[in-house]
């Protein structure tokens, strides 16, 4: 089984391929089970917290690991709440930089 954790996100190009529902299947189970596959484009997490503070203190930390790797979630803040979006917009769909990034969320 890939570990997405060893990888590094790389830039996508316009023709890069979107992956295909297999793919995503077979990728799936390395992220937490909170991880859900909306249309077979794009990936969704919501993450509760005691506060607006805690919460915005995970978004920052998102926002730095997003920096490190290139690849940049959608990001939904409110009190005690963040939802998190991945999808690799360039190809309209998911790529493998996507599950790369939300592996790695799930650490934090």
């Amino acid at each position: 089984m890939e570990v997405l954790l060893a990888k590094q996100c790389i830039p996508c190009t316009i023709d890069t391929p979107p992956l295909e529902a297999d793919e995503i299947q077979r990728l799936k189970p390395q992220l937490h089970s909170d991880w859900t596959v909306l249309e077979d484009k794009q990936l969704e997490r919501r993450f509760k917290f005691k506060d607006f503070v805690s919460a915005l203190e995970f978004v920052n930390r998102i926002g730095l690991l997003a920096e490190e790797e290139g690849h940049h979630p959608d990001l939904e803040l409110s009190w005690g709440r963040v939802v998190v979006r991945l999808m690799t917009h360039k190809i309209k769909g998911l790529s493998y930089n996507d599950f790369i990034l939300a592996a790695k969320i799930d650490l934090l």
